[in-house]
């Protein structure tokens, strides 16, 4: 081979490797920074949620509206139907009709908005203000280490606004992206049990004072303000607490429950669609987003980093492994109900069933309710699975 040649040929392999390396350094990149976006929408507040769902046609003087047949929109039940880019708001009961690709379904109520075709959220919510459960309710601040919280308090029958009764009370704990909203429809169960209900909120949820970092904890931070609800609680007559928690309530609740100086009072605990073990459950959802192994495990380990906190934006790191309540069932010691669905499709059941144990800790399945939509979905189960709970206590 000539000079020429092999000097030519040397230049190519320089370039090709050249261009590798270059390669291989965006890719590099490119991973790092997926990674980067994973930990980051784990923990940082949402406050708008993508509008997923279609609304194909509605006919007023009939009082229905047609839906994409998707999973939410196929699910039997009530709902709260968010639409016009979040600007309209309607009640969805019951299906008329489900065929092919579409289902019918009853117009209940339209809270606000124009409702027309487009796009839309369901939400399993359904009522927005407490007002709505005709039921005597007080907005009241809890002090936190970080100001004042707002809640709702729904004073117990025949406690002649003191909001005592017989001092039964249950803290309600909203979960990831959600409010206060998203317990007014325990109120009634446990009003019609004697209880007083406290709809609290908590640091970074758009109602409580943000922290420094502006970050979920996931737990492992928001339990402070929940202490600091129990705290209220007992200043104003609490003689018994339940914590009931919703999604990522449920890990808050179990922070609580395991970490909290305030637990002299707490009887027991409900957790609606609870996450038990965060590992599990972002592992689950990067699995269904079909993420590499190698992006989650990334994003894992930033935010349990100490060193991570410049591109996580968290003020302290957050030890997942002690979320792990399968791992940890000894800790618990507190009578608690879990009610899941086994189709669940944002928090699996399978940590909530493994958790379940025949002396303190009852499992109540559900079928087709998917994410904290099991009341909408049965609310006659649902109901009577906490009325029947709470009577045994």
């Amino acid at each position: 081979m000539s000079s020429e040649r092999r000097g030519g040929v040397g230049r190519a392999i320089g370039w090709t490797a050249a261009a590798a390396s270059g390669l291989a350094l965006l890719t590099a990149a490119g991973a790092a920074l997926l990674v980067a976006r994973v930990a980051l929408t784990v923990i940082t507040p949402v406050r708008r949620r993508p509008q997923r769902e279609t609304v194909r046609a509605v006919d007023e003087p009939a009082g229905t509206l047609t839906l994409s047949a998707t999973p939410d929109g196929s699910m039997p039940g009530r709902f709260g139907l968010w639409f016009g880019d979040g600007s309209g708001y309607a009640k969805v009961g019951g299906i008329l009709v489900a065929e092919e690709g579409r289902v019918v379904r009853e117009i209940e109520r339209v809270e606000f908005g124009e409702l027309k075709p487009g796009r839309a959220r369901i939400s399993g919510y359904y009522y927005l203000e407490p007002e709505e459960l005709g039921l005597p309710v007080a907005s009241v601040a809890i002090e936190t280490e970080l100001g004042e919280a707002p809640a709702w308090l729904f004073p117990a029958p025949g406690s002649d606004g003191d909001a005592h009764g017989d001092g039964r009370w249950v803290i309600q704990v909203h979960g990831w992206g959600a409010s206060r909203q998203e317990g007014l429809r325990a109120v009634p169960v446990f009003h019609a049990a004697g209880y007083t209900s406290l709809l609290a909120s908590y640091r970074n949820d758009g109602d409580a004072p943000e922290s420094a970092d502006r970050r979920y904890g996931l737990g492992g931070t928001e339990w402070r303000d929940i202490e600091a609800a129990i705290r209220y609680a007992a200043d104003h007559g609490a003689r018994s607490i339940v914590l009931m928690g919703w999604s990522m309530g449920g890990a808050v609740v179990l922070q609580t429950a395991t970490r909290s100086a305030e637990l002299g009072l707490v009887s027991g605990l409900i957790l609606e669609s609870p996450v038990v073990d965060w590992v599990d459950t972002l592992e689950f959802q990067a699995a269904l987003l079909r993420l590499p192994d190698a992006i989650t495990q990334g994003a894992l380990r930033l935010i349990e980093s100490a060193w991570a906190g410049p591109v996580t934006g968290l003020g302290a790191p957050i030890d997942l492994k002690s979320m792990d309540f399968v791992a940890r069932a000894a800790d618990l010691t507190l009578p608690t109900l879990i009610l899941h669905s086994s189709d669940d499709g944002f928090v699996p059941a399978t940590a909530s069933r493994a958790l379940a144990r025949g002396d303190i800790v009852t499992f109540v399945p559900f079928h087709t309710a998917l994410h904290t939509k099991l009341w909408n979905y049965d609310e006659e189960k649902w109901t009577g699975a906490i009325r029947v709970w709470l009577a045994e206590r």
